[in-house]
């Protein structure tokens, strides 16, 4: 195997063992946030896109963020709210307007096809009079963020709608989602707090425990102990720290291996050489220099690299190519050749050719 497949097989085993650290449903099912001033926590019905997948709540409760990192919630048939508040003990969602105008979309509120449902609801009609034709002190109040240059917007209880003055018209009658079965002024109401039924998830928040599916398949519930969302999620984190860095130790450890034993393997032909020098000041015989120089003549090769005999391009010895121009050593008795650094190194340690392994002599004994 070579070593950038090596290297490769090693990437591929470090990306395998990250997906098994961060599985795709286990790890995104636990609290999250947009991180916003409100700072709302997201979890079981609610889930959060893009933090976690949709599998960690229940329909119709996916919440989103929006550039301002705040949390919203977009109801089928009434647009987009920002959410200030979600009490999951009592399973109720605190929503306001993202353009501060919560009367005027009340008017059009509608929680349908939706798993929300308002706290209360009061008979209101909504009143448009001429600009500044209704009097402070009148029962009717009106409603700041609606109206234009020529006319104004009351909204007053049904059974006070047939006091209007006559310059006035009726707007519209509607069920008011309100917070409070009381009256209330529309100009301060600038929350708007629905429920949800279901999923019934509220003995498990009041036993502090967790809520999440039992069942895919029939959507049934149960209650998990679990550790804090932020306590685990730290240890989680702490621990995948630890997987990677030992991994990645492994991997570093492997890959200096396989790249020392690559190169070992192909060795540059001025390392082998250089091996060969040193052994070569380091004989294991009495063999003197001058008597192992006369055992073979030198060559100086030419450009086309042709050499005598039945020799290859390549030294028998070291397995690396000879190169114009160099000097090379042929033996005196079969005409074999090698480098002049490894033919030395040979004949230090050794009396016969290291190819056809007859004795090497002064005298010709070709060997062909």
């Amino acid at each position: 195997m070579t070593f950038s497949k090596q290297v490769g097989l090693h990437l591929h085993l470090i990306f395998f063992i990250f997906l098994l650290l961060n599985p795709s449903e286990a790890k995104r099912c636990y609290s999250s946030s947009c991180g916003g001033g409100t700072n709302v926590d997201v979890r079981f019905p609610f889930w959060l896109f893009p933090k976690h997948s949709s599998s960690c709540g229940h329909d119709g409760f996916n919440l989103l963020c929006t550039d301002r990192h705040e949390t919203a919630l977009k109801l089928p048939n009434s647009g987009l709210f920002i959410v200030g508040e979600i009490d999951y003990e009592k399973q109720r969602i605190r929503l306001n307007d993202p353009n501060n105008c919560l009367a005027r979309r009340v008017l059009s509120f509608d929680a349908t096809e939706s798993p929300f449902s308002p706290l209360h609801l009061l008979n209101y009609t909504i009143l448009s009079c001429p600009k500044d034709d209704i009097k402070p002190s009148s029962p009717y109040k009106l409603i700041h963020c609606l109206g234009n240059s020529t006319s104004s917007f009351f909204a007053a209880r049904s059974d006070l709608a047939s006091s209007m003055p006559s310059s006035c018209q009726i707007f519209k009658t509607l069920l008011l989602p309100v917070s409070s079965p009381l009256p209330v002024d529309l100009n301060d109401q600038e929350d708007l707090w629905l429920k949800w039924d279901s999923p019934n998830c509220g003995d498990c928040e009041s036993n502090r425990s967790l809520c999440g599916f039992k069942n895919k398949t029939t959507l049934e519930i149960k209650c998990c102990k679990s550790l804090k969302s932020g306590l685990y999620n730290f240890i989680v984190l702490v621990l995948k720290l630890i997987c990677l860095f030992l991994i990645a130790l492994l991997v570093a450890i492997a890959t200096f291996v396989a790249y020392v034993t690559f190169s070992a393997e192909r060795l540059p032909t001025q390392i082998r050489r250089h091996v060969s020098r040193l052994f070569a000041r380091k004989p294991r015989s009495g063999r003197a220099k001058s008597a192992i120089v006369g055992l073979y003549k030198k060559v100086v090769l030419e450009r086309n690299m042709k050499l005598p005999g039945r020799n290859d391009a390549i030294c028998p010895i070291c397995l690396s190519e000879y190169a114009s121009n160099e000097t090379i050593g042929c033996l005196l008795g079969c005409e074999h050749c090698f480098h002049v650094e490894c033919i030395d190194t040979w004949l230090h340690l050794h009396s016969s050719c290291p190819i056809c392994r007859n004795q090497v002599s002064p005298k010709p004994n070709f060997c062909y």
